[in-house]
Order: structure tokens, then C-alpha cells, then sequence
């Protein structure tokens, strides 16, 4: 499994809004060969913002590359640019590879 995660700095006041946006895109994400799972994660408050965090689970390194090179992921993203006023930074990409599995 591959997954990738975006953090958010969101500044007081502006969650419901960037939540809001989230909830409301159309992703294109289960149409996308190898998208495995989505979940946008609220963390702490601290510092002057709130965090946030996207994480998307892909089968490979291969298939988000893929992704990021495709209409959908153009589609899914058009207008991203918008809104700067609610972010304190912007997001910061990182990526992990599966080193050990357990499951239920």
C-alpha cells in the first residue's frame, strides 16, 4: 500500500468552511484504478490554527503517480487556489510506503 497525506494549517474560525468545501468537491477518487480509501482527518488546535489531514490509500506508488497525471485528478482539484484567506500555509504533501501490515 502506498498512502499519501496532506496537512492543513487552517486558521480559527474558518473549520466549518474548509470542511465544507471538502465534503462538497467531487473527488473523482473511486473511479481512479488503484484508489484504495479516502478519509479527511480533524486534529488539534494549537499554534493558531487548527490541522487538518487528507489520507489517501493507493494500491502503489505507481497508481497515485498515475493519478496526479490524470483528468480526474485535474478535475477534482480546479479551483483549489481558491479560498487562501482560511489556510495558515500552505499544505504540506507527504508520502509512505507500507513497511509491516496487520489487519483485523
Amino acid at each position: 500500500m502506498y498512502l499519501t497525506m496532506n496537512r492543513f494549517r487552517i486558521k480559527p474560525g474558518h473549520e466549518e468552511t474548509f470542511e465544507t468545501i471538502w465534503k462538497s468537491r467531487d473527488s473523482h477518487l473511486p473511479q481512479v484504478p488503484g484508489f484504495i480509501a479516502f478519509h479527511l482527518m480533524k486534529g488539534p488546535e494549537k499554534d493558531g490554527y487548527r490541522l487538518y489531514a487528507s489520507h489517501t490509500a493507493w494500491e502503489s506508488a505507481a497508481a497515485f503517480e498515475a493519478w496526479t497525471r490524470s483528468e480526474a485528478f485535474r478535475a477534482a482539484h480546479a479551483g483549489a487556489g481558491g479560498n487562501r484567506e482560511i489556510y495558515a500555509g500552505p499544505p504540506e504533501l507527504e508520502v509512505f510506503e507500507t513497511v509491516q501490515s496487520i489487519t483485523a
